[in-house]
């Protein structure tokens, strides 16, 4: 319970302590129930209180979600349900443990005087008869179980101090206000901002002690006090790094910001152990702090590292109905030089079926990429690919090699330029063509999510992208064009709007628009243009089938493109997951978004989420499809479809 027996002086506690408490509680009623069993007094005959007793629950609502919302994940009535079935005297002691467990949730809540009585098949957990209205249950039938919680009245804060020294710079970090609710989370969070606040501060070593709380029954108020040791204000001192086996100690030295004689900042600490993970070598970067600082006021620094296997080998599969089946290998070596450079080589057969592709294609290609080139946050992407593919809009044999330079400027901003040159060979409608294509890609990108893997399931936050590529075809035909593409993803998770639990219910949103100028339709070559329909667009259509088509029905593509998609994900369980979604865009062959002919794909899908990703099954149909078109599509990959 947050409040103790001792109801004059009493201290908020963590949950743990709680669950000792009712652990052993539970372990008394059990030895009594157990004695009762023996003896004859709950008159259930032995072989039936063996018996695992199902039984189901139903908690009424005290009318608040959040409170609803933790009563719900606290109650082991719910939680052990399905997982831990018990005897008739075990329902019953576990019922009885309840009690103990959801009032400290009112607690937690501000509802000091709060109450929460459970009842089986109508009868109270005291009652004489309840062993027999169990025993009279036939075997297999659900003893229903009745939770009810009655708030009470609301408790607040009324004074509250603080002990010891403390900057006045800091004292509004606390946050909490006389008058406020007495809720158990905002107090604890209370006293973690202004330890943070005296870390930020300089002071490393400070203390903020769990603040005892003082009730007051009668006007329903509570007193706090917090006992503050800031301790010395340091600098930081000696940097050291320990772990390191292969990766060049210098590279890890000049990527840190820190320096020693510097005013010590929590948040600089933290920032120097992001960078380090940044370097996308490491597995885990962990600081430890000297015990005291020295005679200059100075503390050691030792950041504690863990460096990923150098060699990475991975193998992958993607299935859908146009596309048919793909599958690849990807070999990684994270470390080639000691300096972070990584050498990727991956190979894939693609296109294995599928009613978009007519032959089985390949795709390969080999990066290096080397961080931290000629300045922070900089790197240089150097990659060679080969790639052949038949599709219904055309067939294609292409050769290419490029350079990327990215420069990462902020935590969510990213930009990069580079130079690339392709040589292919394209057949579309039986005209062949070779194009010795030459650009300049620029791009910039936004990224809010937190998460830098498209594998990754992102729950808030942005991405964007704006890419804007002069190219230049040389041979016959020539030409001159420039292609502009903007995207932008983003999701919300409705936790924020106090709907659901953190993480269970995400609501997805992207759009993207693109054009391409300098050049016609046809005379831009046909891996060039703007198709849309398949998985990255517009699902429940054909890849590439969405748009300018030829007479027998085969794609030509565009000079300019918009779709957009809207999705609800919802996880259901531990592993497990939904999503329902609506996709629509077009293409046209006018420099103009807007202006083809709008299609619609709505569709839904599975998820089932594992540490590398969700692996991801969709249906989606067309609602205006062509006669030729077909009449649903099937999705299978890892990731989310954005």
């Amino acid at each position: 319970m947050w409040i103790s027996a001792c109801r004059s002086r009493t201290r908020w506690r963590p949950r743990p302590d709680l669950l000792a408490r009712t652990s052993f509680r539970k372990r008394f009623i059990l030895c009594i129930a157990g004695a009762l069993a023996a003896i004859g007094l709950w008159g259930v005959p032995s072989a039936r209180a063996a018996d695992p007793q199902r039984y189901g629950v139903t908690i009424t609502s005290t009318g608040e979600h959040a409170i609803d919302a933790s009563l719900n994940a606290t109650s082991e009535l719910l939680s052990l349900r399905d997982s831990a079935p018990v005897s008739p005297l075990g329902l019953v002691a576990r019922a009885q443990s309840d009690i103990d467990r959801l009032k400290t949730v009112l607690e937690s809540f501000g509802y000091y005087q709060g109450g929460v009585a459970i009842t089986i098949e109508g009868m109270t957990l005291a009652a004489p008869g309840l062993g027999d209205a169990l025993n009279a249950l036939a075997q297999g039938t659900d003893a229903q179980v009745t939770i009810s919680c009655q708030l009470g009245p609301l408790y607040h804060l009324r004074r509250i101090t603080i002990d010891g020294e403390l900057p006045d710079s800091a004292r509004p970090a606390l946050g909490l206000t006389a008058g406020a609710p007495a809720v158990a989370t905002e107090v604890l969070a209370g006293a973690a901002h202004l330890l943070a606040a005296l870390e930020e501060q300089g002071f490393a070593f400070a203390k903020v002690d769990a603040p005892i709380a003082y009730e007051d029954p009668g006007n329903r108020v509570l007193d706090l006090n917090f006992h503050v040791e800031t301790g010395p204000k340091v600098q930081v001192g000696e940097i050291q790094i320990e772990g390191l086996e292969h990766l060049n100690r210098q590279l890890v030295l000049a990527r840190l910001l820190l320096q020693s004689g510097e005013p010590y900042r929590a948040s600089q600490i933290e920032r120097a152990r992001q960078d380090l993970l940044g370097l996308g070598v490491f597995s885990s970067v962990s600081v430890q702090l000297g015990t005291s600082a020295d005679a200059q006021g100075r503390v050691p620094i030792t950041f504690q590292v863990r460096e990923r296997p150098q060699h990475r080998f991975s193998i992958n599969a993607a299935y859908s109905t146009d596309l048919g089946g793909s599958g690849g290998l990807t070999w990684e070596n994270r470390d080639l030089f000691g300096n972070a450079e990584q050498l990727i080589f991956a190979a894939s057969v693609i296109n294995v079926g599928g009613d978009a592709a007519t032959a089985i294609g390949y795709d390969t290609s080999l990066k290096l990429i080397k961080p931290e080139f000629g300045h922070r946050d900089q790197s240089l992407q150097l990659a060679v690919g080969a790639i052949q593919q038949s599709l219904k809009a055309y067939d294609q044999t292409m050769g290419s090699a490029g350079a990327t330079l990215s420069r990462k400027i902020s935590s969510i901003w990213t930009t990069n330029i580079g130079l690339a040159g392709a040589q292919e060979h394209v057949v579309q409608q039986g005209t062949s063509r070779d194009y010795t294509l030459l650009s300049v890609p620029l791009g910039i990108i936004y990224n809010s999510t937190g998460l830098a893997s498209p594998l990754d399931d992102p729950r808030h936050g942005l991405r964007a992208s704006l890419r804007v590529v002069p190219t230049q075809s040389i041979g016959d035909p020539s030409a001159t064009f420039i292609i502009t593409q903007a995207a932008v993803a983003a999701y919300l998770d409705l936790h924020a709007l106090d709907l659901t639990d953190p993480g269970r219910s995400i609501l997805a949103a992207r759009a993207m628009a693109g054009i391409a100028q300098g050049a016609s339709e046809f005379g831009l070559p046909p891996d060039q243009r703007f198709y849309a329909g398949g998985s990255d667009t517009i699902r429940g259509y054909r890849y590439q089938s969405v748009g300018p088509q030829f007479t027998d029905g085969s794609p030509i593509g565009g000079t300019a493109i918009d779709t957009g998609s809207v999705e609800f994900r919802q996880r259901i369980g531990s592993n497990a997951g939904a999503a329902v979604f609506v996709d629509g865009g077009q293409v046209s062959a006018i420099l103009n978004p807007l202006t083809g002919s709008f299609r619609i794909g709505v569709g839904a899908g599975v998820r089932y989420y594992t540490p590398i990703g969700p692996i991801r099954l969709d249906i989606a149909v067309p609602t205006n499809r062509r006669p030729t078109e077909d009449a649903f599509e099937v999705y299978i990959g890892l990731g989310q479809a954005f």
